[in-house]
């Protein structure tokens, strides 16, 4: 991840703002493709006849492999020049986007959003650390500000663009959208943008790499194969024990090299790890829950895509409103009540999200998704600030990468983990009796291809019992981040000091600016 070189003024460059508008684009196209596949995975699952579990992958694929490589991509950059790599990381996800356009099987679209994910990698950091190449210190907040809300305005924006394209062509064009707009980024880039690199940065390490991303992918593989096989599954076990072993080789690593790509030791700050803890669970239950509601909005309510993209907003509406308004808050509160509120309020909507039927009406969906973005955003917002706010000044680098990388972390998890237990208690609540041993394991692979076997078999019942037991494992699912939301919440409040308060301008404190090296 990048380290700019020097905080000096920088000569205006009359394409400053061109090449922003390159950089914005490159950002929305980063953000819609973390939300655009959740509504998409309903109508991909009934064409690919994908389970669960490939259903998770599709999805984690691309998750995985961002937060496994994002802290190396950025020393790439560092080292061989920011625009080139930016180039090249564009260049990645462009080919990415069309195999999964291109493609007609689970395999290789899970390999195409692993693709993507290299990508993506290497654009977020770099797309940050490039700017103060093109503003002085009185422009570059403003730049920072726009590419951030950019970033986070592709995440709405994702739902409902993937499901205008599903309701007009095929599955493909959520990957084919992305090609033109990538396109110009690139020919941006390479027009407007000016080469910067950093020789005195540490060196990519390889071996660090390679622990980070096996170990991460291990312990998504052992979650993701859990429900179906079982926990003792020797598969199972092995995938989670290399995990550890992975893992617990990369921090042993890390703590005795001079220069390490992850910075353990700012988990000593005491700050720091709790800020960093509390935007982490909060993008792994934000995460699992567009991983688990869209199926329930299109299969078990009968919504298409484009109208499960749109019942998605309220959440999103709430995530904004919430990230304007926590400024103010956290200046007179400060931020660990800001946090801790904001956890506690994104519990009351899981909770009260857990008693949701099959037969619900969209207006009480509507209601908790719209307490739960408020609640997203009054937590992750500050506590991002905060967790960078905790470090020494000279740390702050390191320390955003450490906190951008755990986060997407989060989210892979988040997937894996609430996806998995999802597919878990409906297999379990799912009534197949009377149904063929292949259209009963089918069946209990997703709800969507329930709803297949039903239409297939005309077997009686199939269908109300798919929904019902789908809207049960989703209630689950929000029980649990419900529970884990408030834990967190009191550990906010009972460890967190009130000393500081929050005086960092909205720009500041959004999310993405964190990833600019100083």
């Amino acid at each position: 991840m990048a380290a700019v070189t020097s905080e000096k003024s920088v000569a205006p460059d009359p394409r400053r703002w061109w090449a922003l508008g390159a950089l914005v684009t490159s950002m929305l196209v980063l953000g819609f493709d973390m939300t655009i596949l959740n509504v998409a995975l309903p109508t991909m699952a009934d064409q690919l006849d994908a389970s669960t579990g490939e259903q998770q992958w599709m999805a984690d694929a691309y998750v995985v492999v961002f937060a496994a490589l994002m802290l190396p991509t950025g020393l790439l950059g560092d080292r061989f020049g920011r625009r080139r790599m930016l180039i090249t990381g564009l260049g990645i996800f462009l080919v990415g986007s069309l195999i999964g356009a291109l493609v007609g099987s689970v395999a290789l679209v899970v390999a195409a959003r692993a693709v993507m994910g290299l990508g993506a990698a290497l654009v977020m950091p770099l797309a940050m650390s490039v700017l103060p190449a093109l503003f002085g210190p009185g422009e570059r907040t403003k730049a920072i500000g726009i590419v951030s809300a950019a970033s986070a305005l592709g995440l709405p924006l994702g739902p409902i663009v993937g499901g205008f394209l599903l309701d007009h062509f095929w599955w493909g064009s959520i990957f084919l959208i992305n090609v033109p707009m990538v396109a110009i980024g690139i020919t941006a880039c390479v027009l407007l943008l000016p080469e910067t690199r950093d020789p005195s940065a540490p060196k990519v390490d390889a071996l660090s790499t390679a622990l980070t991303a096996t170990g991460l992918a291990a312990l998504v593989y052992g979650i993701i194969e859990a429900p179906g096989r079982g926990w003792s599954d020797p598969l199972v076990v092995g995938a989670l024990s290399a995990s550890v072993v992975l893992i617990g080789a990369l921090v042993l690593r890390e703590r005795r090299l001079v220069r390490p790509m992850l910075d353990l030791s700012l988990l000593a700050h005491r700050g720091f790890l709790l800020n960093t803890l509390a935007a982490t669970l909060v993008m792994f239950v934000l995460s699992g829950l567009m991983f688990v509601l869209p199926p329930y909005l299109q299969a078990v309510q009968g919504n298409d895509a484009l109208g499960t993209g749109l019942r998605l907003l309220p959440m999103m509406g709430g995530l904004v409103v919430a990230a304007r308004g926590t400024e103010p808050l956290v200046r007179r509160f400060g931020a660990p009540a800001v946090i801790s509120a904001g956890l506690t309020v994104l519990a009351f909507a899981a909770i009260l999200g857990s008693r949701t039927t099959a037969g619900s009406g969209y207006g009480f969906v509507a209601l908790w998704l719209s307490i739960a973005g408020l609640g997203f955003g009054f937590a992750v917002v500050p506590a991002m600030d905060a967790a960078l706010g905790a470090l020494p000044v000279d740390r702050a680098g390191s320390g955003s990468g450490l906190l951008m990388t755990v986060r997407q972390v989060g989210s892979a998890v988040g997937i894996a983990l609430l996806g998995s237990l999802l597919s878990g208690v409906y297999a379990d609540r799912l009534d197949t009796g009377g149904l063929p041993g292949p259209a009963a394991d089918a069946a209990s692979d997703s709800v969507v291809a329930a709803h297949l076997v039903a239409e297939r078999t005309g077997a009686p019942g199939l269908v109300e019992s798919a929904n019902s037991a789908y809207a049960h494992g989703m209630d689950v699912v929000l029980l649990v981040g419900g529970v884990a939301a408030l834990v967190a919440a009191l550990l906010v409040a009972a460890f967190l000091p009130r000393s500081g308060r929050g005086t960092a301008s909205g720009a500041d404190m959004a999310p993405a600016p964190a990833d600019v090296r100083q």
